[in-house]
């Protein structure tokens, strides 16, 4: 096992990870029902325009029940990402190189695994906005508050601290370009083929 300062920063990243939901076997019953309905409403009708009275509905549960599980739509947002980040958090912890660190006989670069990162998240937010946009904004920093955050974010540091002095403030600089609501802006201004370049070219630059 590796006790060296790779292997205890990797086991700081494994302890960040998203953990799944702990909960009753209904509770879990009625939180897969009420997210079915509201992932189906909102790719429907996009997810401003879908009340939670509606997904209350649409689920077959009571508002009660809705409210106090997620508390508004910003925690159903959230709660719909939860799976898709874990995916990437495995991908990031155990997957294939680049993305992953691959096989122990795998060589791959810092920078290339941040461009796979950048890669992967772009793929993950884009196709996921105005949710990733609405459990951002939901609060002033509601951002930063996002378990998810801090996973990016120490992964970024750990790569970035292998060819820059201060990785942890770099991180937070580039992290800050992949913020849904400046995606958002960026995608209606310039498109996705020109923002993920963008990025790209910000990564770059960084190492």
């Amino acid at each position: 096992m590796d006790r060296g300062p790779a292997g205890r920063r990797r086991v700081d990243l494994e302890l960040m990870r998203t953990p799944p939901p702990k909960e009753r076997a209904d509770a879990a019953r009625n939180r897969v029902k009420v997210l079915e309905a509201a992932a189906e409403l909102f790719a429907s009708h996009g997810v401003e325009s879908v009340s939670m009275d509606a997904i209350a509905t649409a689920a077959g549960v009571g508002k009660g029940t809705l409210f106090r599980r997620f508390k508004d739509k910003a925690g159903l947002a959230a709660a719909l990402l939860d799976d898709r980040e874990r995916d990437l958090q495995d991908a990031i912890l155990s997957g294939p190189a680049p993305l992953g660190p691959g096989l122990g006989d795998t060589t791959v670069s810092p920078s290339e695994r941040l461009h796979a990162f950048a890669d992967a998240y772009l793929d993950y937010a884009l196709s996921h906005l105005s949710l990733v946009r609405m459990s951002e904004t939901a609060a002033p920093g509601a951002r930063y508050r996002i378990g998810a955050y801090g996973f990016w974010h120490r992964h970024l540091t750990m790569l970035l601290d292998q060819s820059v002095d201060d990785g942890d403030a770099l991180a937070h600089a580039l992290l800050a370009a992949l913020g849904a609501e400046h995606l958002t802006a960026m995608v209606e201004s310039i498109g996705r083929k020109r923002a993920r370049a963008a990025v790209h070219v910000l990564f770059e630059a960084a190492t």
